[in-house]
């Protein structure tokens, strides 16, 4: 009966009551051993704490964002309101110490506000991380003893590579390299203390003026991205499978038009450690120059492009058709944007409708055509072979008009 009323104990202490308190901190084990029988001690009862188990839990998975989603923090307009710092206001004072009677003028002058600078950031890949109002820090006010008030810190701005600075329809900047900045405010001046007046026939002056407040200005930023090579095709032509079968870059692939709704840039490696960036520009519509289904949007993500990949859909009939539709859009939205080096990638070879179209497609385009399947993988080498030469080509180009070219 000891031994019996002795497990009881303990029992009773471990309710319902007390469960509901100790959930939240940790839980009570009873090992396999102690269990109550004829000569047995009364069970002891184990904490383990929960850092320990959460050793042992895994951490739950990523989820990832649909494109919708992306879309909602990919910006590429911004409309921005900055204001410099405002300047310090100087101070009127006078000396004073024992057995001076007539110390003069000592008041400081106020320091300088700060400017708002934009700078190119190479990490920065949209304009979704900025503010649509900035304003600069304030310069510190003069003090006594002639002590000029600290100048405003610069307060910096991180854009990505490709960004457009514009006041109203004026270009102010293109900001198009790293490390490229553009001073967007300037900050107030400082004003003056009484000892900048002093002068021969003010011996005691007490004018001080205050900091003038910094410049403000509206600007827009616009993002076009910046890439080699542009990917251009007509929607649910497989330029995003393309892009995935070419590069690590990962975008939405779906059975379904537009499925891509912001451009996507991926890396490709070649083995002498040269890297050529692919944009995936979302497809474009008939009446795209014409702003019809976000056409300007799209179209000036081809601008920055140093060559073009027109993407034709094999599958469909009469695809040769389809080069002729996007030739006449980039034409219309800025001349002379189809005549950019460029290459004809005739897409899902695989399917049997596809290869019944080559013939008639290579006869009217010729033989420049590459053939190939971005699902199987088919033909892909001879795409990166006319990617590197079309790069080279570019390189040599930039550099003989003493540019310097892109790098990723």
């Amino acid at each position: 009966m000891g031994i019996t009323n002795g497990a009881m104990k303990p029992s009773r202490l471990f309710s319902a009551g007390w469960q509901a308190v100790m959930e939240g901190i940790g839980h009570w084990t009873l090992p396999a051993w102690a269990v109550l029988g004829p000569g047995r001690l009364a069970p002891r009862w184990l904490w383990v704490g929960s850092v320990d188990c959460a050793e042992h839990q895994e951490p739950p998975g990523k989820k990832l964002l649909s494109e919708k989603k992306l879309k909602r923090h990919f910006v590429d307009r911004r409309r921005l309101l900055v204001r410099g710092g405002r300047g310090g206001d100087g101070l009127s004072c006078f000396h004073s110490e024992p057995r001076k009677e007539f110390g003069g003028p000592d008041g400081g002058d106020g320091g300088s506000g700060g400017h708002v600078i934009l700078r190119v950031d190479r990490q920065v890949k949209s304009l979704s991380s900025v503010q649509s109002q900035y304003q600069g820090f304030d310069g510190e006010d003069g003090g006594r003893k002639n002590c000029f008030g600290r100048n405003g810190a610069v307060l910096y701005i991180r854009v990505p590579m490709g960004t457009l600075v514009k006041e109203g329809n004026k270009v102010l900047a293109d900001l198009s390299r790293p490390g490229d900045e553009y001073i967007a405010a300037l900050g107030g001046a400082g004003g003056k203390g009484n000892r900048f007046f002093l002068a021969n026939d003010n011996r005691a002056p007490v004018t001080c003026t205050p900091g003038q407040p910094g410049q403000e200005r509206v600007l827009f930023l616009e993002l076009k991205t910046m890439a080699h090579a542009g990917l251009v095709g007509l929607p649910n032509a497989g330029k995003s499978s393309l892009l995935r079968a070419i590069s690590n870059a990962k975008p939405a692939v779906a059975a379904y038009p537009f499925t891509t709704l912001k451009p996507h840039v991926g890396i490709v490696h070649y083995e002498d450690h040269q890297q050529v960036a692919v944009a995936d520009v979302p497809g474009l519509v008939r009446g795209a120059h014409r702003n019809r289904g976000l056409g300007h949007a799209f179209l000036r993500h081809i601008e920055r492009c140093g060559f073009l990949l027109f993407v034709l859909d094999l599958s469909v009939p009469q695809p040769w058709t389809q080069l002729d539709d996007l030739k006449h859009e980039l034409d219309q939205y800025e001349e002379g944007l189809s005549s950019r080096p460029h290459a004809i990638i005739a897409n899902k070879i695989d399917l049997p409708q596809a290869r019944a179209n080559l013939p008639e497609l290579q006869a009217r385009l010729g033989a420049k055509a590459i053939a190939l399947s971005a699902a199987t993988g088919e033909n892909l080498e001879e795409l990166l072979l006319c990617l590197k030469e079309l790069h080279d080509r570019h390189v040599a180009a930039e550099l003989q008009q003493g540019r310097q070219p892109l790098r990723w």
